[in-house]
């Protein structure tokens, strides 16, 4: 049975995009004669007639256009399995995978993934981690950076080959809830025993392997549990329940009176946040990342 070539694919492309041999021919670099050759040939190791030539151009037949279609995947692939290689002789990694805490609001994280595929080949996968999840997705190897992991890293996972992490900043966590859940109108400091009365909206801690963890979790007996930091804020606007959240990011909310920040007998609390990475994350895609979320500036937007 006849094989394809790359080189057999591309001369179909070329033709079927100019409409003539002798403009293929010319785009090819190659003369038309060699063109309708290769073209000829190709027909005959197929044993298909892939061109119409009755007309005045050179018309793919429905074998053609179905060598064609899939044909272009195939160049595209190609020209793909290229690039990947240049990248990875160059030092970029093929893949970044970056577990983002979900206390980290995504649009503050945005503006350095703007500024990181400006300059960077590799491709980046992004997913949204919870607690212990964060720290889980590192030491098992489902990312190679860690963004937002709360308080101290654990130590490493047998499945794990190490990591090294860095402080990046504390985020205030304070008590908030809607302006008419019951606790809003009693009278401040509000007691763990009343608080402890109400339901309480946890997010869950995304763990796979790692025991899970749990932050400003009052003891409620009714426990709300959501996906998402986002979805723990707009439960607790919705009166669903009560908890601790990130004063930065309730403040806006705060502002228009949508969520009242209640003083507790357990005061504010915060939480200290990691960046950490894998010890076998060697690439320049990584070291753009560690550059970066060194810098206090980067820091300071991410846990404001």
């Amino acid at each position: 049975m006849a094989k394809l070539s790359l080189e057999s694919l591309e001369l179909v492309d070329a033709i079927a995009r100019r409409g003539s041999f002798a403009a293929a021919a010319e785009e090819l670099g190659r003369v038309p004669s060699a063109v309708t050759y290769a073209a000829r040939r190709l027909e005959d190791d197929l044993d298909v007639l892939l061109f119409d030539r009755a007309g005045y151009r050179a018309r793919l037949t429905p074998a053609g256009e179905e060598l064609l279609r899939e044909g272009r995947h195939l160049i595209a692939a190609a020209d793909e399995l290229t690039r990947r290689v240049q990248r990875v002789a160059a030092g970029w990694e093929r893949e970044l995978r970056i577990a983002l805490d979900t206390i980290i609001p995504f649009d503050r994280f945005l503006p350095l993934l703007d500024d990181f595929c400006a300059v960077a080949p590799t491709q980046v996968r992004v997913t949204e981690e919870v607690l212990g999840g964060t720290w889980d997705a590192l030491l098992t190897g489902r990312a190679d950076l860690a963004v937002g992991a709360s308080e101290e890293g654990p130590a490493p996972h047998r499945l794990s080959v190490g990591y090294r992490s860095e402080p990046l900043g504390a985020v205030d966590l304070v008590f908030a809830v809607a302006p008419f859940h019951p606790l809003a109108a009693l009278a401040p400091p509000l007691g763990t025993t009343e608080i402890r009365r109400h339901r309480q909206v946890v997010v869950g801690d995304t763990s796979r392997q790692l025991a899970p963890r749990t932050t400003g979790f009052t003891g409620a007996i009714d426990v709300l549990t959501v996906p998402t930091m986002a979805a723990k804020i707009d439960a607790q606007r919705a009166g669903l329940g009560c908890g601790y959240l990130p004063r930065g990011r309730i403040a806006d909310a705060v502002a228009r009176g949508e969520l009242l920040i209640r003083e507790t007998d357990q005061g504010e609390r915060s939480s200290a946040l990691k960046a950490a990475w894998r010890n076998d994350a060697r690439g320049k895609a990584a070291a753009w990342w560690i550059e970066k979320l060194r810098t206090p500036a980067t820091r300071a937007a991410l846990t404001a």
